[in-house]
């Protein structure tokens, strides 16, 4: 079975690229989806991407994944710090979840410093911009045990390791 995974995105995501570039850089939505999507296809899964400024319909694409998904990596952006609805709609979804930061909130203001989203979720990337949406895919994958053979070996025994 193909692992299925949702990445979902919250508000003013869809300003990357243009908003505060020395905080979350250059790169736009678009350009990490490309990038996410490259890589489920070279490890055979499914992805669907989504970005959306409204909090209930982040609530609504969760409760989608229900039986749908396997994973659902999510960038809460500010919902993070404010959101008990996120956080209710996570604790439903059943399958991995991943939360990421593009930024490491732990190093800015009093105010996007504290996630209560990630308390739902299985694990939380932050810091590492970009490039932590393509950490976050490996590790679902990882966590679905569906690390295909073209992954290099070192991974896999990462993987391995971890389900010891």
């Amino acid at each position: 079975m193909v692992a299925r995974i949702m990445v979902l995105n919250g508000p003013n995501l869809n300003f990357l690229g243009i908003r505060e570039p020395h905080i979350y850089g250059r790169t736009t939505l678009k350009e990490i989806e490309d990038v996410c999507q490259a890589l489920a296809d070279q490890l055979g899964v499914s992805i669907s991407f989504h970005q959306t400024n409204m909090e209930g319909e982040l609530v609504n694409l969760i409760q989608s994944g229900h039986g749908k998904a396997d994973a659902i990596i999510i960038n809460p952006a500010a919902y993070s710090f404010t959101s008990i609805a996120l956080i209710d709609a996570l604790k439903i979804f059943e399958g991995v979840k991943i939360e990421v930061h593009i930024s490491n909130i732990h190093a800015r203001d009093e105010l996007h410093r504290h996630s209560i989203t990630s308390g739902a979720c299985t694990s939380v990337i932050c810091g590492l911009g970009p490039y932590g949406y393509l950490v976050a895919i490996l590790a679902a994958v990882q966590r679905l045990g569906q690390l295909p053979e073209t992954v290099p070996p070192a991974l896999h025994g990462l993987a391995a390791a971890s389900k010891a």
